[in-house]
């Protein structure tokens, strides 16, 4: 507040009055009279201090050593933190099993981490796949299991890309891969087939003119008999006895085509191994599971040369293998064993093979009876 002149001034109270409004107006930031809104928030705030219900922070900030000790206190809880975290990546990177037994529920009881899927079969292994720890149940049916890393289903089977071969051009050697990949689908993957109907698409792609190739399949299907049993050329089970566990089917193989013995007759070659998940039909809580291995040779002919039927294949031949059947021959159907029949049948007398083992050949053709070192 600016003092007005004292009585011996020669300023008149009229000039000083303007002097004082002039001195206002150039100084804008002089105090003035609040307004009555300003003057009931000053009040409020007022009121709130004396109740402590101020919230932290308005209208002051917290110390300065306060700031810098919470500084101080999250950059060392970051620099451990950074420390934890590259001891975990390198754990992890050098020993995965032990990071998973860090988890909830983890630890050697509570099964291995998804294992990742192997590449495509190019060509013969060169030995049986590794022991897999693990049981399997209804949810991990593939547990314990080398085909837990197998693919799946029909996707499995892979057509090569096709060249010409023996005089035939690749375009109908492809159109015969193809449908070789549609038999070995229809035989051994469709569900209705799986459970002991008739494989009428795979019957369907049979080359007629085949008379009694086609006849024979035919009457194994209508009346099987140990020496035409139809299990050893379409995977079927007796829905009555056996359940399929979930919807999956692993499958492993490949295709190759070789030029013949004779020019014009290619010869097209697909090894496949097909792994079922079975239970009782009764709903018994014990998995097991069918390993199916099979060969099929299919013979591709130049028109120009031999007669064949257009849109068929001329099946050579089909070469098996059943892993964990007991044997029972004679039904058209494959019987698993499971731990009851342990006790109630002995052992097969034949051989002890892997059936996981794709690095050899087939034993006994189809038509002998084993003992399979796991499955």
């Amino acid at each position: 507040m600016t003092d007005k002149p004292s009585e011996g001034s020669s300023i008149s109270d009229e000039e000083w009055e303007k002097f004082v409004q002039d001195a206002e107006r150039d100084h804008p930031s002089a105090p003035k009279e609040p307004s009555a809104r300003a003057r009931m928030v000053t009040e409020r705030l007022r009121r709130q201090d004396a109740l402590g219900e101020q919230p932290p922070g308005w209208r002051t900030g917290p110390a300065g050593h306060e700031v810098h000790g919470r500084t101080a206190r999250r950059r060392r809880m970051w620099s451990v933190l950074g420390v934890l975290l590259a001891v975990a990546v390198a754990v992890i990177a050098l020993k995965p099993s032990t990071a998973l037994s860090w988890l909830p529920g983890g630890g050697p009881d509570a099964g291995a981490p998804p294992a990742s899927p192997l590449p495509a079969e190019t060509g013969r292994p060169t030995g049986a796949p590794t022991d897999v720890a693990g049981q399997p149940t209804r949810k991990q049916p593939f547990a314990g299991s080398p085909a837990e890393r197998w693919a799946t289903g029909e996707d499995a089977i892979e057509v090569p890309k096709a060249k010409a071969v023996g005089g035939v051009p690749a375009a109908r050697i492809e159109t015969a891969l193809r449908r070789t990949k549609k038999f070995l689908v229809a035989s051994n993957l469709d569900r209705e087939v799986l459970y002991g109907a008739e494989p009428k698409e795979a019957l369907a792609l049979l080359d007629p003119m085949a008379k009694d190739y086609v006849a024979e399949i035919r009457e194994g299907l209508r009346r099987p008999t140990v020496e035409n049993d139809p299990k050893w050329k379409f995977t079927r089970f007796d829905p009555d006895e056996i359940e399929l566990v979930g919807t999956e089917v692993k499958v492993r193989g490949r295709m190759t085509v070789e030029p013949g013995k004779e020019r014009g007759r290619p010869l097209i070659r697909a090894d496949y191994t097909f792994v079922y998940p079975v239970a009782r039909a009764d709903g018994g809580d014990e998995v097991t599971r069918v390993i199916v291995r099979r060969v099929v040779e299919v013979a591709v002919f130049d028109p120009a040369e031999y007669r064949a039927t257009e849109g068929r294949i001329w099946v050579r031949e089909v070469s098996s293998e059943i892993g964990n059947d007991i044997c029972r021959q004679g039904d058209g159907f494959i019987h698993p064993r499971f731990r009851a029949d342990l006790d109630a049948r002995p052992e097969p007398s034949g051989d002890v093979i892997d059936p996981y083992d794709r690095s050899r050949g087939l034993s006994g053709a189809g038509k002998e009876c084993g003992t399979v070192s796991r499955t």
